[in-house]
């Protein structure tokens, strides 16, 4: 059996079983591979001759791009070997820095097959962070789009000596015009092939508790270890799939890329500049999404609307990014008979633990291990607890899907794969039939009074109050219990900051959760978030150990009245 067959045996595997978790889960086993390039081997294989949609973006004005399977292998050929002419090569850096649009999904494939090592950029970047990534990444290559090229100008002009600058849609001298790739061949041979240890992607993490690290991933780690991804999303060959995720980040290449491309499925994306929930709605209607991934941002907006007057061709609905809440996942069954499934996995992983199709769920859990990866909840002194630090085993159960570590930072791979395991730093609880809740991150839990407090579970329960858009629970020094859970709070719009929606924000905690959890401190404020959009709770916590050593409370801090 072939690199190739032993791949695609293991997806019909998952697939055969999409329904069925413990034979899935007892009965995989991740390839063993030698010889294997994703593009060539996999994408190229199922792509010959095949007229099926690759990639399908409608953009707001309702204009649409698509490539078929075949046209993007071809494509993609055409783009390695103008990226080839431009001086990129084997185990070179390019940073890719597009939205979503078709050359971010040839640029990929592109490279996979010529073996450069890509490093994902979200186009909001600038400033400092984009100087990092250029100078932490030693990017040779980049390719960008009008949005991108805008944030270089202020671009120390050092870090770009000897740097191939290729814009898509860019007319400027200074660029080298993307289009030019439409005029090489279709049919590529690399100069020299790559292995499956050699490095793919390299992803800068969302830098929620301190500076971004450079997650480093193989030519199989992502293309090969996000079967597990296509078994958490329940895709299957000729789906139409649409995750709303930005590029840039990790659960972008997750599921816009390897995952449905693994599945044979087309991937779908509508390109708009402000949410607008009815718009989506029937963008999802009318382009017959069978398999819908979106964060619970956006599940909280769509739930306001009337969801049973849509006829949706939808069969699989999904969220990540963030656990979601029970709530949230009741309304969207009663109007669609269809179960929101969650799921938990890492820039440095594919899909860890997640509910799988046609499985029980549990209100709250995200669900058990995928096929491929063997979780252990370790207590702080390492031994196997009901609740503890998700961890991932090592040895033998290394899953294929983790990162080979983090780039130039040997003290901090060797920290977070200590003892056997992968450390997660995130904590879960795990009930007798396996299923796996989250907790936090190990940096976020805190004890108040000597109980350990969950910011996530108060924050699941402050946002289903009316007033309460978001919230972020950080602990606040107290001198009589320690700490006490303090939220601070963005407001739904036609809400005032006033005492008496605080108060009353109040009262609904004390009929949700026991006495010693409640929320003793509340502020009306935004919320400080990474470029991807994660709160940083390091400042928040920052700011309450400023303020209650000393210094005044804002005016817009408020306590429980009672």
């Amino acid at each position: 059996m072939t690199d190739a067959d032993a791949f695609l045996a293991a997806r019909d595997f998952l697939q055969e079983h999409r329904a069925d978790y413990h034979a899935a889960y007892h009965g995989f086993s991740w390839p063993e591979l030698t010889d294997f390039n994703w593009g060539f081997d996999f994408f190229d294989r199922v792509a010959a001759g095949n007229d099926q949609l690759a990639l399908h973006i409608v953009e707001e004005t309702g204009e649409a791009f698509s490539l078929t399977y075949a046209e993007l292998s071809a494509r993609s050929n055409q783009v390695a070997n103008f990226l080839v002419r431009h001086g990129a090569t084997r185990g070179d850096r390019v940073l890719v820095m597009l939205g979503n649009q078709i050359e971010l999904w040839e640029s990929m494939l592109a490279a996979i097959k010529i073996g450069v090592v890509v490093i994902p950029a979200t186009t909001l970047l600038a400033g400092a962070d984009l100087a990092d990534r250029m100078e932490r990444g030693n990017a040779t290559t980049v390719i960008t789009n009008a949005t991108g090229a805008a944030s270089f100008e202020g671009v120390d002009v050092a870090l770009l000596k000897g740097v191939a600058m290729i814009g898509v849609g860019l007319t400027d001298a200074d660029w080298v015009d993307y289009a030019g790739s439409h005029t090489e061949s279709d049919s590529f041979e690399p100069a020299e092939p790559t292995t499956v240890s050699d490095p793919l992607l390299e992803y800068f993490t969302s830098g929620t508790t301190a500076r971004p690290k450079l997650v480093q991933h193989t030519q199989i780690s992502y293309p090969v270890g996000h079967l597990s991804t296509m078994y958490w999303l329940g895709l299957q060959k000729g789906d139409v799939h649409w995750t709303i995720s930005s590029p840039g980040w990790a659960k972008h290449a997750w599921s816009c890329f390897f995952a449905p491309f693994i599945a044979q499925a087309t991937v779908f994306l509508y390109n708009y500049t402000r949410f607008d929930g009815p718009t989506v709605l029937k963008v999802l209607v009318e382009n017959k999404v069978t398999t819908l991934c979106a964060p619970p941002t956006v599940w909280r907006f769509l739930i306001q609307e009337e969801l049973g007057s849509y006829d949706v061709a939808l069969r699989e609905l999904i969220s990540a990014g963030e656990p979601l809440n029970p709530e949230v996942i009741e309304q969207v069954r009663a109007a669609w008979d269809l179960t929101i499934r969650d799921g938990y996995g890492q820039t440095e992983t594919t899909a860890q633990v997640g509910n799988s199709a046609g499985q029980e769920l549990k209100p709250g859990s995200m669900g058990r291990p995928m096929p491929g990866y063997a979780i252990d909840l370790l207590d702080p002194d390492g031994a196997p607890a009901d609740e503890g630090e998700i961890c991932i085993r090592l040895g033998n159960d290394r899953p294929l899907g983790l990162m080979v570590g983090y780039v130039d930072d040997d003290e901090k791979t060797a920290e977070v794969t200590r003892d056997g395991h992968y450390h997660t730093g995130d904590v879960g609880h795990r009930d007798a039939d396996g299923y796996i809740t989250y907790v936090g991150r190990a940096d976020d839990v805190f004890k108040a009074s000597g109980y350990r407090i969950s910011p996530f579970e108060l924050e699941s329960v402050l946002i289903e109050h009316p007033a309460v858009a978001e919230a972020a629970v950080v602990p606040s020094p107290d001198e009589l219990r320690g700490f006490v859970p303090k939220a601070y709070v963005i407001l739904a719009s036609g809400f005032e900051p006033t005492d008496n929606t605080a108060q009353d924000i109040f009262s609904f905690m004390r009929g949700k959760v026991s006495g010693y959890k409640l929320v003793r401190r509340l502020e009306f404020a935004d919320l400080p978030k990474t470029i991807s959009g994660k709160i940083r709770r390091v400042e928040l916590r920052g700011l309450e150990d400023e303020r209650h050593g000393g210094e005044a409370r804002s005016s817009t801090e408020f306590t429980e009245s009672r």
